[in-house]
């Protein structure tokens, strides 16, 4: 695991991705293509709550939204573009039904970024 350098966290605001935090934190927030206005005001406030949760375990961190699909490129990008050198997600943890229905934004991330890719799941 990298102890030095930039760190993208692809914080959504789930429990899982709050686990992620104290790790390593720059987060980001990912928003559709078709924004409104109120989703781009949410996507804002996510962020911005994701860099004070990352603040408060002693990182530096700046809140940043952007968009893209699918969700995991938009990730991976994100990170190349902040020349992070790890990525700290949360995981949904879903089922093999819902892994095969939904896909999974995490797997896809750590299979194509070029850094390593953190992936906290929900305690319990």
């Amino acid at each position: 695991m990298p102890t030095d350098g930039r760190v993208l966290f692809a914080y959504d605001g789930s429990e899982q991705a709050k686990q992620a935090i104290p790790f390593w934190g720059a987060p980001m927030s990912r928003v559709p293509s078709s924004l409104t206005e109120q989703i781009e005001k949410e996507a804002q406030t996510i962020a911005a709550e994701g860099a004070e949760l990352a603040k408060s375990v002693g990182f530096e961190a700046e809140p940043a939204v952007t968009e893209g699909s699918p969700v995991w490129r938009a990730i991976v990008e994100a990170a190349e573009e902040r020349s992070a050198s790890l990525i700290a997600m949360g995981s949904h943890g879903r089922s093999e039904i819902g892994y095969a229905a939904m896909g999974s934004v995490a797997t896809s991330v750590a299979h194509h970024a070029k850094v390593p890719v953190l992936i906290c799941r929900q305690a319990g």
